[in-house]
């Protein structure tokens, strides 16, 4: 009976000395649980100022990663100036600098410029050469879709104007809308842009050359208009600047 009673006095030594294990053990893990979690945060590391280009029509967020709210769309071949770069789990993304805003893409989403024609974000463009080309351009007849002096529509004449005075900026009306930033003070050089001309909300673009009056192809040809008109003055949406 003696031995019996030791016996079962050593189990039950036994099950507590275990149970005792255990509840270590879980307490212990609980600190390894939150040192991962903390690993996991992305990791921000300065980088030296570099320029890109968007290879796609780009989503550029207020921080890295795609829980985070949208807060421009960077149109495809625009340059971005690269200054920060954060690691989450397996993804890369990047501080960018574009067209006067600032916020987060996908590393995948932008290529390292070659410098064949893409002008960087931070650089600037002559406003008085940028007019002085887009007038010359008057009197060049419209063309649906058109790049060239053989005719132009609304943003490839503008398209045109730009690289003539040196600055490469994107094909269609709405990508020069969301690769600009608006202003409320223009200069010449900035762009004019209407809303609601031949299709609802942002339609038609122009580059404004002061004295409330803008140069654009429009109608039958290229052409200088004012913002005091009647259509045009109805039309008008904003100003913005490259």
């Amino acid at each position: 009976m003696k031995k019996a009673f030791f016996t079962l006095l050593a189990a039950g030594a036994l099950v507590f000395s275990s149970s005792a294990t255990d509840v270590q053990n879980t307490v212990n893990a609980q600190p390894q649980k939150a040192v991962a979690q903390k690993a996991s945060e992305p990791a921000i590391v300065q980088v030296s100022n570099s320029t890109y280009k968007f290879k796609y029509a780009t989503n550029v967020r207020r921080d890295a990663g795609t829980s985070h709210g949208v807060i421009k769309v960077a149109p495809k071949g625009a340059s971005a100036t690269v200054t920060k770069s954060a690691t989450i789990g397996s993804g890369k993304w990047f501080k960018v600098r574009t067209g006067g805003t600032h916020g987060w893409v996908h590393s995948s989403l932008v290529t390292k410029s070659s410098g064949s024609g893409v002008v960087q974000a931070s650089s600037s463009v002559s406003s008085s050469a940028v007019v002085s080309k887009a007038l010359a351009l008057k009197g060049i007849p419209y063309r649906f879709g058109g790049t060239t002096p053989a005719g132009f529509d609304c943003s490839g004449f503008v398209q045109y104007a730009f690289k003539q005075a040196g600055k490469s900026v994107s094909r269609t009306t709405l990508s020069q809308y969301a690769q600009s930033y608006k202003v409320s003070s223009p200069r010449p050089g900035d762009l004019v842009f209407f809303a609601n001309t031949y299709r609802p909300g942002i339609s038609h673009v122009g580059i404004y050359i002061g004295n409330n009056q803008f140069v654009h192809s429009g109608g039958a040809k290229s052409e200088v208009k004012s913002l005091n008109g009647p259509y045009w003055g109805k039309k008008f949406h904003s100003f913005r600047r490259f």
